[in-house]
């Protein structure tokens, strides 16, 4: 029962869609998923793929997906890698899918010269966060997460416009 880490192919796109729906029912966010397939294949796999997804196999079937892109740090001076969404399948956790899924990033941040590998979880998740610290994570306590979206993205990119 060994865990297989491979890069997502075009041919995941249903696999991908139904790990995210999945995902946002765990943390209580099916109301805000818009992702449908055709998006995720732009996204993913069209002319300036945007994001790239690892996905997990055991004996054959996906358990689980890390989705990721590069974001970049001026004080480092080099690129990192931004985790934005890591499921692992209820039936298939404590088989090591997500500590392989992190690892598998991991190298892909060392080889790419990423300074580092950064993540949110949102703070109810308890055994995520546990997970998370032992493996070696740590908590960015003095960071706070600001978003800008919908009408108010809109009012401010029609100010001061050229």
């Amino acid at each position: 029962m060994s865990i297989i880490i491979r890069d997502a192919v075009s041919a995941d796109i249903g696999t991908i869609h139904g790990f995210i729906l999945a995902l946002a029912e765990y943390e209580r966010l099916a109301h805000a998923v818009k992702a449908d397939r055709d998006m995720l294949q732009r996204y993913l796999f069209g002319t300036r793929p945007m994001a790239e997804v690892l996905i997990a196999e055991q004996d054959g079937k996906a358990v689980g997906f890390a989705l990721f892109f590069h974001n970049f740090s001026t004080f480092e001076g080099r690129p990192g890698l931004y985790l934005e969404d890591l499921f692992v399948l209820p039936e298939a956790r404590g088989a090591g899918a997500g500590k392989a899924l992190l690892a598998g990033l991991a190298r892909l941040a060392i080889e790419r010269d990423c300074a580092r590998l950064e993540w949110s979880v949102l703070d109810w998740n308890a055994p995520s966060i546990a997970f998370y610290r032992s493996i070696g994570a740590r908590a960015l306590d003095e960071w706070t997460v600001q978003r800008l979206d919908g009408a108010a993205l809109q009012a401010l990119a029609m100010r001061h416009q050229p």
